[in-house]
């Protein structure tokens, strides 16, 4: 980065109420990829995936709580950045989707539009979708609306539906919605005005293969997919005008001979020139490097990089693209790489930070 602008981490992990669930550390690129600690945030359970606004200056984190009838539910934790210290402070709680009983409405993963007009969340056990209202201060303020799935897959872990992602269109027109349950990818418009969910389409992916995360490529005219059960990546060519996928691809995240039941898969991301495309293996614990082809969305294996932890749930690259921070859950560390690029290789860069089980991590770039 360079001297008028900072950039700063921001992870989600696994965590009681008297952990610190959420912290906030200041990346240094000049310094060869450096990590300072700058704030945690404690009384949230299980906070694990967080949405920054940075124009904003506001972190959205996910939690549950007990329902008071022997369920739990979910609900998003909204925080005030202060850019110079990193310092978080808590600015609301608000519930995402209501459980009865000893059901569970938890969430897996927060997303926001571009317009800041709306967060939705994806409930992994409850099966559904809600889409909550911003206020003009960035709050949320209104549950509006549920998509709730129906169905179940092909294997034991699909005997319901599991919405594990909510991706925008790089135009923002659109919703696509990860389901591992019902391997499958649903498509969304969302009316803003009544605050409401619209479903589009589907685009089915083969049995058993459990669709995770999702991803545009830079220039939008594909997407990629990384899925869990059978540790594989799903390409597709992506209209812009229609809104619609249509499958190029499917090939292996892990190295011949390496047992598919022994890994599961969890994040994917590009390089930030869109050249090379990156997948984590949990099992297998690596990273896998694709070469990418945009006109026709093949992907070419390239190498794949121990991430010197176990179980890598989550990794990002900054936003200069000269880094790639795995979050290692079982390694209970951040460990950064730097990217190469020309050949979009990664290098341990002897930088970690210790952090208990950290499921997702975040940058964001402010003004110095």
């Amino acid at each position: 980065m360079n001297e008028k602008t900072k950039l700063l981490l921001f992870t989600g992990s696994y965590a009681t109420a008297e952990e610190s669930g959420v912290q906030v550390f200041a990346f240094d690129g000049e310094a060869g990829g450096t990590l300072e600690r700058l704030d945690t945030a404690e009384g949230l359970t299980n906070p694990t995936f967080v949405n920054v606004d940075p124009s904003g200056r506001k972190l959205y984190a996910i939690g549950e709580k007990p329902n008071g009838t022997g369920g739990k539910e979910g609900e998003v934790i909204t925080f005030a950045i202060d850019p110079e210290t990193g310092k978080l402070t808590e600015l609301q709680r608000i519930q995402t989707m209501p459980s009865e009983g000893t059901g569970q409405s938890t969430t897996c993963n927060i997303n926001r539009d571009a317009r800041n007009e709306h967060l939705v969340v994806c409930s992994y056990h409850g099966g559904s979708v809600g889409l909550l209202k911003l206020d003009q201060d960035g709050l949320p303020v209104a549950l509006t609306d549920i998509a709730q799935h129906t169905g179940h897959g092909a294997t034991p872990g699909q005997d319901r539906p599991h919405p594990h992602s909510a991706i925008f269109s790089p135009d923002g027109r659109y919703l696509f919605v990860s389901d591992l349950g019902l391997d499958l990818i649903r498509s969304y418009r969302i009316d803003a005005e009544a605050g409401t969910f619209e479903a589009i389409g589907d685009t089915p992916l083969h049995a058993g293969a459990g669709p995770r995360h999702f991803v545009f490529h830079p220039d939008g005219k594909s997407a990629y997919v990384i899925n869990e059960l059978d540790s594989t990546v799903t390409s597709f060519l992506y209209d812009a005008a229609a809104g619609t996928l249509k499958t190029a691809a499917t090939v292996s995240t892990l190295p011949d001979g390496y047992g598919a039941g022994q890994n599961s898969c969890a994040e994917i991301t590009f390089s930030k020139d869109g050249k090379y495309l990156y997948g984590s293996n949990r099992g297998h614990d690596s990273i896998v490097q694709y070469a990418v082809n945009p006109q026709t969305a093949g992907l070419t294996l390239v190498e794949h990089v121990s991430t010197r932890g176990g179980h890598p749930r989550h990794f990002t690259v900054t936003p200069d693209g000269a880094y790639l921070i795995v979050a290692n859950r079982d390694g209970n560390n951040l460990v950064v790489f730097s990217l190469d690029e020309g050949s979009g290789r990664l290098s341990f860069t002897g930088n970690t930070a210790e952090l208990s089980k950290p499921v997702c991590v975040m940058p964001a770039v402010f003004p110095a």
